[in-house]
């Protein structure tokens, strides 16, 4: 299983970015893809999440909700990351994990066993 994520940057308050995660070594269309991240001195958390097998069925938490949206594309393999609006708050490693135990869609860190190994994103004016 690989997992490689790109697309961070440095970036001013209220710009965009686009993340993207390509995905191999597993059924890409039967898995849940979460996007994480991780400020210095903070614990990992949870940015947004979506099941390959329906791409309807997504998971935003209160502060990324209406500013980020998550995608994927089964012909390319890849999860996409869509942050509009960002701030300083947004600041953080981003990572991309899967979860390939097809036991239901979970959003907890510690149900992802595969993880890449993060791009940087920096919101600051």
């Amino acid at each position: 299983v690989q997992l490689l994520e790109s697309g961070g940057g440095l970036v001013r308050p209220g710009d965009s970015l686009r993340l993207s995660c390509a995905a191999s070594g597993f059924n890409f269309d039967d898995a849940v893809i979460g996007w994480f991240r991780q400020a210095p001195g903070k614990e990992r958390e949870e940015v947004a999440c979506i099941s390959t097998s329906d791409n309807s069925r997504t998971y935003y938490p209160d502060y990324v909700k209406g500013r980020f949206t998550i995608s994927a594309d089964s012909t390319q393999g890849t999860v996409f990351l869509q942050m509009d609006s960002l701030e300083p708050e947004d600041t953080a490693v981003y990572y991309c994990a899967a979860d390939l135990s097809r036991s239901g869609f979970y959003t907890r860190v510690s149900q992802y066993d595969y993880w890449g190994q993060g791009t940087q994103v920096t919101v600051s004016s």
